[in-house]
């Protein structure tokens, strides 16, 4: 019977690459939170004050368009006809939201412009809230239009 002789391993017997990448993940790491501490872009930033603000209410029409109602009159400003997709995933979202804690969709949500061209949509009762220029200017534009909206001739 033959026995084998087991080397043991040696000192260089980790893999390089591995210290390569753990020594990248820290360096990486150390000039993510150097640059949000010099330019105090983190998530612990200051919210700009509001230039802008409208209470609203987005309700399924039968003919699968959104009645995008004032929250404060009552007054209908517009219905939105077609997919809407950007529009009806946004409140679907915050919709989802509410039914989780068991709230209904009778109260509004608060559309928010601030000083430094950010604009949300918040939900005051779960404190949720969407911030809609990160998908972009198109998208973004979709509410901020109903910022200044009249209601619709004929409304309440």
């Amino acid at each position: 019977m033959k026995t084998i002789a087991l080397k043991s391993p040696g000192p260089d017997s980790f893999p390089r690459w591995v210290l390569w990448c753990v020594g990248g993940l820290l360096a990486f790491s150390l000039v993510a939170v150097g640059l949000v501490r010099i330019t105090g872009n983190g998530p612990d930033q200051l919210t700009a004050a509001i230039t802008a603000e409208r209470s609203l209410r987005f309700v399924d029409r039968p003919d699968r368009g959104i009645s995008i109602i004032d929250g404060t009159t009552g007054e209908l400003l517009t219905v939105m006809r077609g997919e809407q997709g950007f529009l009806r995933g946004t409140v679907r979202a915050l919709a989802r939201d509410r039914r989780s804690y068991q709230i209904g969709a009778e109260l509004p949500f608060q559309l928010i412009a601030r000083t430094d061209g950010r604009l949300a949509l918040y939900d005051p009762l779960t404190s949720h809230r969407v911030d809609l220029e990160s998908f972009g200017p198109d998208n973004a534009a979709v509410f901020a239009q109903f910022l200044t909206m009249k209601p619709a001739a004929g409304s309440n």
